[in-house]
């Protein structure tokens, strides 16, 4: 028995070595002021002592904050209770319980959960689960999948091919088969500098029906993409754009996938963009504030028409051959259920809305500062973008954004682009640091 119905990396050389730890766990450790040896609230504690204040949510994941005791105490007390219990063939309360909970904030019909142990795994258990589900259906021919340029889903080779950043791809060959692409969205000329969605990229939606043409839509599984591109350069949807890929996908019957893994629990506003957004899918992938990012923690939410189809057989088969060892893991549910209490009690998928107007007319400020080309928002999540240096792309970011860290403020940098998304409780104060911390940056190294 499954557990069905359980209800980018860009920068310098030395960048990546401090970031890739496989490679450097036989070196001898060294004191390295991009070493992080604490947090609590809205700062991390370098390990030379200085107070950094987390303007990314860790990586795009702490979404109420660092240092919760609600969730160590939680953690905690499972552990001691119950600290392992198979998913296959048996269960436990806590999986069941936070699976009734979240379904409370999903969008639609959107009501089983298949939990993972990362947004990769989500986004793989997603896809299989399409091909699966237009199997059962009878119509097997349905294998195609459908993502998009500058998305990201994840490291696994199912996310890699149906994303869209190139770094990401070029690495490991021809990676799976019989996926396309979607142009993306990201329009500077037209669009710079918008507060909130852009007002000009809709008809890029209807790119999904050449790609139908090209392939026709009997051979297509599934389309996903992130409702907002995080990792990709934190690009917004236009208006109108999320609703006109699914009025195409359901004339088509195709699956509709988002990827919600940044988006998720609060970032943009309500517990998930597609429901701050006003548009359903067929399956949401979430990870990263799941669990705050205390415990590794992923999950694919699921409609009732999918979870119906692979329900018909007897009681002894097995629904669907995908599932992973620590899926919905007693510590990580523990976890998880811990966050959402906190995100409950605090109101935080509604502190997005009520903080969005002061982000971004803060960070709106900085558009004249040398180099900047762009500047876009959404609820609790904005990026900065900078003309490249001549001949050497991504160091105008690299400079900021080491200077920006060396005065007291993680920002993420990826390539040209400064991506934000604060905790959730973030208040004026912060965002002044933030905003004050960047404009010194900036004119000192752009």
């Amino acid at each position: 028995m499954s557990n069905l119905s359980l209800p980018g990396m860009s920068g310098s050389r030395a960048d990546l070595e401090a970031l890739w730890m496989p490679f450097t766990a036989n070196r001898q450790f060294k004191s390295d002021p991009r070493m992080l040896v604490s947090a609590e609230g809205m700062y991390y504690t370098s390990d030379d002592g200085r107070q950094v204040l987390d303007s990314c949510a860790g990586l795009w994941c702490v979404n109420a904050g660092h240092g919760r005791r609600q969730i160590t105490e939680a953690v905690s007390q499972q552990i001691v209770e119950l600290d392992y219990a198979p998913p296959f063939q048996m269960g436990h309360p806590k999986a069941f319980e936070f699976a009734n909970r979240l379904i409370k904030h999903t969008p639609g019909d959107l009501n089983h959960v298949f939990f993972t142990n990362s947004g990769s795994e989500s986004a793989e258990t997603a896809l299989k689960i399409a091909l699966a589900y237009h199997r059962l259906r009878g119509d097997s021919g349905r294998q195609k999948m459908i993502g998009r340029e500058r998305g990201y889903h994840g490291v696994n080779f199912g996310g890699i091919s149906v994303g869209g950043i190139a770094n990401n791809r070029k690495s490991f060959g021809s990676l799976v088969s019989g996926v396309d692409h979607l142009p993306h969205t990201l329009n500077i000329n037209l669009n710079a500098f918008t507060k909130g969605l852009p007002e000009h990229g809709v008809e890029l939606a209807d790119a999904l029906e050449s790609i139908i043409t090209l392939h026709d839509a009997s051979n297509i599984a599934a389309v996903i993409v992130e409702p907002m591109a995080g990792s990709g350069g934190v690009i917004m949807p236009p208006q109108g754009y999320l609703k006109r890929l699914r009025e195409i996908t359901e004339k088509h019957g195709i699956l509709l996938i988002f990827d919600e893994v940044i988006t998720g629990f609060g970032r943009i506003g309500e517990a998930f963009a597609s429901t701050h957004w006003g548009v359903t899918p067929d399956m949401i992938t979430a990870a990263k504030g799941l669990t705050n990012g205390a415990v590794p923690m992923g999950a694919v939410f699921i409609s009732e028409k999918i979870h119906q189809t692979f329900m018909q057989g007897p009681e002894n088969a097995i629904e669907l051959f995908h599932g992973y060892t620590y899926s919905g893991h007693p510590v990580a549910a523990a976890a998880g259920l811990a966050t959402l209490d906190i995100y409950e009690q605090e109101n935080l998928f509604q502190k997005a809305i009520q903080m969005e107007d002061l982000f971004a007319e803060a960070l709106h400020t900085l558009k004249d500062l040398p180099g900047v080309i762009d500047i876009r928002n959404s609820g609790l999540v904005a990026a900065i973008e900078f003309a490249p240096d001549d001949n050497a792309p991504g160091a105008r970011g690299y400079r900021i954004f080491r200077e920006a860290y060396d005065k007291g403020v993680l920002v993420r940098g990826t390539g040209d682009i400064l991506a934000m998304s604060p905790p959730l409780i973030i208040e004026p104060k912060h965002v002044d640091q933030l905003v004050s911390t960047l404009e010194h940056a900036i004119k000192t190294k752009s």
